[in-house]
């Protein structure tokens, strides 16, 4: 016989059944001989709640904001150094690097940006490296490798901060670590270099935590950050509108708030193009990349890159994508966690990697943010197994990819130092140098001014973003550079041209211009790694 329940009492419905679906609370059996209690009036309306938060999830009793970020924070301060130790064992990791030193360098003698010193990024980081070339000198990149550190930590932070607040510390947690976790699983020299994408992270998270917080200045300030850092850093507006359609009021007050994201994130980007010259602005990070950002004449080559760089993504971020994957594949009601303003904003950052049809694997890091979230929001609806096995996975997947890093192989940077050392023998301190190719690290190693605005040979001839041929050429390069490039050459011939092609299709066999250049001015004096080196015949 059923044991009589204390008066005032109700049968429980069982713990973890409530937890995992709230709308089973509402459905215990309420006693029949209970008196109705008077109704209380209703209470005030409160503010809406957070996309992706759980009912009920502010009656849980939570850690002290101070205890939890006194522990998150210098774990995952310590957690970003350890799995970035590789990033200080190179002097340069790859090509982006040794142009963007190579700018800084050119900028801190006098050059102009997008004048005399040209690329089609924004111009962010070349300040960021000039900053800090001016405070602790410019023939190392630890300082740069240590403020990644700081901006992979922060973007992990801002991320465990949108978890906690929607779902719990637990989440914040899982949802910060994973981020550093997965942001070395990739090829080491796409995830220990500081390049854009870098420090492009911390920005877009800031401009979703802020949006996430009804802060449309801050947020719209955010946004600009991440643009003037790398163009597709603007997929985060989207994101950030949908959380100001969502949550702000119709009429009058969203109106407002729209143009208030508007403003904030037009008024950096306006400043910063008329200190740079707007036309000049315009023209190398909007207008003249037409050709570098077609698919044609390299569909192959293209669709092979995006396969590989895909799946050694899908494999470093393991940890982060097994929860996902599991929700997704089980009925679990998962709409309040995961909710759709996550999703797009992963989306959007999915349109920025494939932007342009290169698929590098530095691309891949704008997804981290959302991918963490999501992953975090997954693990709140699993079983706390499953937050052992995402940890697991994660923290041995990094640790191979961050072994990689320690014993990558490392001949692109031992022909470029070769080719700098020979460089060195054969000039002197100041005089100009061309090299050919698309390894402007060398003009950085060799401590020489390049002799030319352009730094690759891509920018001349469309190779760069790994076009194999058949739009490789003069006719391919950023319109209007080869009058430029020949007149440079002419006012102020440099005194050594490397041509380090190495039989690739941007080879001066295939460039007449050039071709007539070394055959009228300069000799062949030695070779270096295949890469030919030209001396100056006319003083």
């Amino acid at each position: 016989m059923p044991t009589a329940e204390p008066p005032g009492s109700s049968p429980q419905a069982p713990t973890d059944l409530v937890a995992a679906h709230p709308a089973a609370a509402s459905s215990a059996t309420v006693p029949l001989a209970r008196a109705p209690r008077p109704r209380s009036p209703e209470p005030p309306p409160g503010p809406r709640r957070p996309p992706g938060s759980v009912p009920g999830g502010r009656r849980r009793a939570r850690m002290p904001a101070r205890a939890f970020w006194l522990r998150l924070l210098p774990a995952l301060l310590v957690l970003t150094a350890v799995t970035r130790l590789p990033s200080f064992q190179r002097s340069v990791w790859n090509p982006d690097e040794g142009f963007v030193a190579t700018q800084a360098r050119m900028l801190a003698a006098g050059g102009t940006l997008y004048g005399t010193v040209v690329d089609r990024k924004p111009p962010l980081l070349p300040w960021l490296y000039q900053g800090a070339f001016a405070l602790f000198g410019d023939d190392s990149l630890w300082p740069l490798r240590a403020l990644a550190v700081l901006a992979v930590a922060g973007t992990a932070a801002l991320v465990a901060s949108v978890a906690r607040r929607r779902w719990g510390g637990r989440a914040g947690a899982t949802a910060g670590l994973l981020c550093v976790l997965a942001s070395v699983g990739l090829n080491p020299e796409d995830a220990q270099a500081a390049t854009f994408e870098v420090f492009l992270l911390p920005c877009t998270a800031a401009a979703f935590w802020y949006a996430d917080r009804r802060r449309w200045w801050a947020a719209g300030l955010a946004v600009a950050g991440a643009v003037l850092a790398k163009q597709t850093g603007g997929a985060v507006l989207l994101p950030v509108l949908y959380l100001l359609w969502r949550g702000v009021p119709r009429g009058a007050p969203r109106l407002r708030a729209l143009l208030v994201v508007l403003a904030a994130f037009a008024a950096p980007l306006l400043v910063t193009a008329l200190a740079t010259g707007l036309s000049r602005t315009l023209f190398w990070t909007v207008t003249g990349s037409g050709s570098y950002a077609t698919f044609a004449g390299s569909e192959l080559h293209v669709l092979g890159r995006a396969l590989v760089t895909t799946a050694v993504f899908a494999l470093g971020a393991g940890g982060a994508l097994l929860p996902v994957l599991t929700v997704l594949r089980r009925r679990v009601p998962r709409g309040h966690v995961l909710s759709f303003d996550l999703w797009l904003w992963l989306a959007a950052s999915a349109v920025g990697v494939v932007t342009g049809f290169h698929f590098f694997g530095h691309y891949y890091l704008q997804l981290l943010p959302p991918l963490a979230l999501l992953a975090a929001g997954a693990l709140h609806l699993l079983t706390t197994d499953w937050l052992r096995l995402t940890v697991l996975v994660s923290v041995v997947v990094s640790t191979v990819f961050v072994a990689w890093g320690s014993y990558a192989e490392r001949d692109s940077l031992r022909h470029a130092e070769r080719l700098a050392a020979t460089i060195r023998a054969r000039t002197e301190p100041g005089e100009r140098v061309l090299v050919w190719g698309m390894h402007p690290e060398t003009y950085w190693l060799a401590d020489r001014p390049p002799a030319s605005r352009y730094l690759t040979a891509g920018l001349l001839t469309n190779y760069s973003g790994g076009r194999d041929g058949p739009r490789v050429g003069e006719r391919y390069g950023v319109p209007g550079t080869w009058p430029v490039f020949l007149h440079e050459l002419t006012a102020a011939p440099p005194e050594l041209i490397v041509d380090d092609s190495r039989g690739k299709p941007y080879r001066p066999e295939r460039l007449p211009s050039l071709r007539r250049v070394l055959a009228e001015r300069y000799e062949r004096v030695g070779v270096v790694d295949g890469a030919v080196v030209y001396a100056r015949t006319e003083r």
